[in-house]
């Protein structure tokens, strides 16, 4: 009898069922580590992603700090014994097949390239670690938030986010998404929404966007980092034209993301208001 009944306990620590929270929670992607803090207890949190503790890359780097992080590998899954395992569509394939054929439940999830995408993420997720109690106050600060930014119809002005590299900010994105929230057309959008990828100093000043948003967030110091203080860039992008914003405020969708849409109104009043 006692020997069943310690059976019944291990069983139900290990499925998950003595009650619908996941205990031993792995995150193995930076976006999906952010909603796990969000959402779940740090003593219910088995093992983050390295970069959930980077605050040049995550919005929630000083919450990741009480919680442990781990590489994603499929020797640290099977070592943290989790009752689940939230992965992007691309992380850690061969971790993420050893944690199902281990027999852990792992939920993937695509990255957010919309708006309306986020509360239906938090949803499944809050779902998934069988915290929906607290989805609702997470998705009412979302909504909170864009309620202050209707859409609008006819966007007077064109912005381009440019990265180190020269990179640009795709169409079909999430920060393409805030762009045209925040009444911008995204210059970086080629014919047919096609995304034009690297811009070379010379394409920026021959398609001169209204609004340069300047992603400086990657940490320490690099030739590909040098050209965004380019003196011809700066000279012909000055403010009210050129404005700053951390690429790490739309790497992933929080409530804070918000922060973004105020910035691009408050850039878009200035360019107005010239």
């Amino acid at each position: 009898m006692r020997r069943a009944a310690l059976a019944g306990i291990l069983l139900a620590f290990w499925s998950g069922t003595a009650d619908a929270r996941a205990r031993r929670i792995v995150s193995l992607n930076l976006c999906l580590d952010q909603m796990v803090l969000l959402l779940a207890d740090p003593a219910d949190i088995a093992g983050l992603s390295p970069l959930a503790r980077d605050c040049s890359e995550a919005v929630l780097c000083a919450r990741a700090r009480g919680v442990p992080v781990m590489r994603p590998s499929a020797e640290a899954i099977v070592a943290r014994r989790p009752d689940i395992v939230l992965a992007g569509s691309y992380t850690a394939l061969m971790a993420v097949h050893a944690a199902e054929r281990a027999g852990v439940r792992v939920l993937r999830l695509p990255p957010v390239e919309t708006l309306e995408m986020f509360p239906q993420q938090v949803r499944e997720v809050a779902q998934a670690l069988g915290r929906e109690d607290r989805a609702g106050a997470v998705i009412a600060a979302w909504e909170r938030g864009l309620a202050a930014f209707p859409p609008v119809t006819r966007a007077r002005f064109s912005a381009l986010i440019y990265e180190a590299h020269g990179y640009a900010t795709q169409a079909g994105s999430l920060p393409d998404a805030l762009l045209r929230r925040a009444g911008f057309t995204n210059a970086a959008a080629g014919p047919g929404g096609r995304a034009d990828g690297v811009w070379t100093l010379e394409r920026l000043l021959a398609h001169k966007p209204d609004l340069l948003v300047l992603d400086r967030d990657a940490a320490g110091v690099s030739l590909a980092q040098a050209m965004l203080d380019n003196p011809i860039l700066l000279a012909n992008f000055p403010p009210p034209h050129r404005i700053d914003i951390p690429g790490r405020l739309w790497i992933c969708p929080l409530p804070q993301t918000l922060d973004v849409l105020r910035r691009l109104a408050a850039a878009r009043a200035a360019l107005e208001g010239k």
